[in-house]
């Protein structure tokens, strides 16, 4: 990515990409430097603000741009380059004064989407999401959690060479997190903080009683989702979760049968980010972590075992655990007031750099 801070975008840029948020937004007044999300930005709109750009300015870019440049002002530095960006795998989210900066891991959609969350955080460290590889539509996305672990290490240790370190990661983000953390103490390094969000191994690794107990809960949900749905919505979402247990065995859908979208949209990205995604939850077996490991559970269970104590108590030197408010996914999209609340307690108590 091109240095965002030390080039100035011509004018020009400035105002063809003004006309095309404000069309695509439908608000009127967007400065310069407002953020897309604060703007109302979705992924699907954010879709269509780059299918425009690609129309006005003969240039093609990956709708994973936005997170790296969420400007106008940003974005337009972004096009006057004459290549096509390579991302790294760190998103800034937060800024801040403290010496230890915090990272985030993504969940199942490899994205960096805490921002609203980073900002809810009342400390003053900085905060960084990790982004996987292949959102941008450009590389292959990793079938691996300890592809994933390395590859986010490796960019980490880069931007931050001495510890503490401080982790944080969402559902399938916390075995992301769980193995970088593990990798550390092994090297030696100081991990100061481990948090898991509502994050569970595959049931396959439970113990059998854990795993029958959440088979049975999984089954009547299922049912009781299916009996409100209609015949055919019925079929689609019998089948959706087929596929979701096809591709953690390691069956790939083939790619004619993926969307008619453009591959560099987040569309395009989505299938193959989570498929990868899919095979690395089903291939990935946590192990003994010589630390702590501070969890945050969502008090609507859901599809996620009822106790996360029985699971991870025998997995960590020490476990501790806070409940939220809501279930697994509005934790962290409606309700994030809570789950900010409860990271910032954790934060506070966290070492930082000298």
């Amino acid at each position: 990515m091109p240095n965002l801070e030390s080039y100035t975008p011509c004018a020009t840029t400035i105002g063809a990409l003004t006309e095309i948020w404000q069309r695509v937004l439908q608000r009127t007044n967007i400065r310069p430097e407002d953020a897309f999300p604060e703007l109302g930005g979705s992924d699907p709109l954010a879709d269509k603000i780059f299918a425009e750009i690609a129309q006005v300015f003969n240039r093609e870019l990956p709708t994973a741009t936005i997170c790296h440049a969420p400007t106008i002002a940003a974005l337009a530095v972004v096009l006057e380059q004459p290549a096509l960006p390579r991302f790294p795998p760190l998103v800034k989210l937060k800024a801040g004064t403290e010496n230890t900066p915090v990272f985030i891991a993504h969940g199942l959609d490899g994205r960096a989407k805490f921002l609203k969350l980073a900002k809810h955080i009342r400390t003053e460290h900085s905060i960084y999401g990790f982004q996987a590889r292949g959102v941008d539509g450009l590389e292959e996305p990793f079938e691996s959690i300890e592809e994933m672990a390395a590859y986010y290490l490796e960019a980490m240790l880069a931007f931050q060479p001495v510890g503490p370190y401080i982790l944080i990661g969402y559902s399938f983000g916390g075995l992301i997190t769980l193995e970088m953390a593990q990798r550390l103490v092994e090297s030696g390094k100081d991990v100061a903080l481990l948090v898991l969000i509502d994050a569970y191994p595959h049931p396959r690794y439970l113990l059998p009683g854990s795993r029958l107990r959440l088979m049975v809960r999984r089954a009547k949900r299922h049912i009781s989702e299916m009996r409100h749905r209609s015949a055919r919505d019925a079929a689609s979402y019998f089948i959706r979760g087929l596929r979701h247990r096809l591709q953690m065995a390691g069956v790939r859908k083939p790619e004619s049968l993926l969307p008619d979208v453009p591959r560099l949209s987040y569309a395009g990205t989505a299938f193959r980010i989570r498929e990868s995604a899919y095979v690395a939850y089903g291939r990935y077996r946590p192990r003994f972590y010589r630390g702590k490991i501070s969890f945050v559970k969502a008090s609507s269970a859901s599809y996620f075992p009822d106790d996360p104590i029985a699971i991870w108590s025998k997995q960590a030197d020490e476990f501790e655990i806070k409940t939220v408010p809501g279930d697994h996914l509005e934790m962290v999209n409606g309700g994030f007031e809570h789950l900010a609340a409860v990271l910032t307690s954790y934060l506070r108590g966290a070492p930082n750099q000298e």
